[in-house]
């Protein structure tokens, strides 16, 4: 997965050597997001017994009480076998799955750049099944399949664009107001107005006992939307200018 990352970004700086920072950047976004990967715990061995020493006793073995009927004997086996079955596969989706999906990718895909070669006519931006409206149906099922196909890899959905960075706000002098204002613009499709970030305020101050005045909390909060609306929207704007376009256009060379 690293190596197809990495030749990915080599692949995109060749051809676009004016945006090498931009792949960089998304590199190093990537990178980190899988460090934030859970890592499994590493259990200690079990002390080496030195022959000298005598062995331990063992706990005394309570004879088992035979069954009452052949088919709770079987239900036992079916259930000792299923759960040693299910111990022993492995986490994630099984290969038959990823290959699935990553070839409906691919389909898709090619689908994709077929709707973005055709000619549209003016008659056609009004019917409810234009080329655009085929073209952002298949990106949303593309989008679905995407996260669903890091979920049986076990891997991290982030691909490095802009608008997944995370924004720090540290406007305030209190930091309860500051940790839930950071929480509140990082949820996905944020794009607070004036009265969310007030009611944010009112309830970081009332649940950490701040003591804020009404006119305190008004003017934190005038700061606030201000600033954050800045940032945010300079986030959409650098993402729109990364990804906007279309392969027919990649080639491109001014002069």
């Amino acid at each position: 997965e690293f190596r197809n990352i990495l030749s990915r970004c080599l692949s995109r700086v060749r051809t676009r050597r004016n945006k090498v920072y931009v792949y960089i950047n998304e590199l190093c976004t990537v990178l980190k997001a899988h460090t934030l990967r859970r890592k499994l715990p590493l259990a200690a061995a079990p002390p080496a017994a030195s022959p000298s020493s005598p062995p331990p006793p063992q706990p005394p073995v309570s004879p088992q009480p035979p069954s009452s009927s052949p088919a709770a004997a079987a239900a036992a086996a079916s259930s000792s076998s299923s759960s040693s079955s299910s111990s022993s596969r492995p986490p994630g989706g099984s290969k038959r799955q990823i290959r699935y999906l990553e070839n409906l990718l691919r389909v898709y895909m090619g689908e994709i750049r077929r709707l973005q070669e055709r000619e549209l006519d003016l008659a056609e931006l009004d019917s409810e099944d234009s080329t655009y409206l085929q073209e952002s149906r298949l990106k949303r099922k593309m989008m679905r399949i995407f996260e669903r196909l890091c979920q049986l890899k076990q891997c991290s959905s982030l691909t490095g664009r802009v608008i997944e960075q995370r924004i720090q706000y540290r406007g305030t002098r209190y930091p309860e107001v500051n940790r839930r204002i950071e929480r509140f613009i990082n949820r996905p499709e944020a794009f607070p107005d004036y009265t969310d970030i007030l009611k944010v305020i009112q309830k970081a101050s009332a649940r950490h006992s701040l003591g804020l005045a009404r006119r305190q909390m008004e003017s934190m909060a005038q700061d606030a939307f201000r600033e954050v609306g800045n940032r945010l929207q300079e986030r959409r704007h650098l993402d729109l200018v990364y990804n906007f376009g279309s392969h027919l256009t990649d080639q491109y060379r001014p002069g």
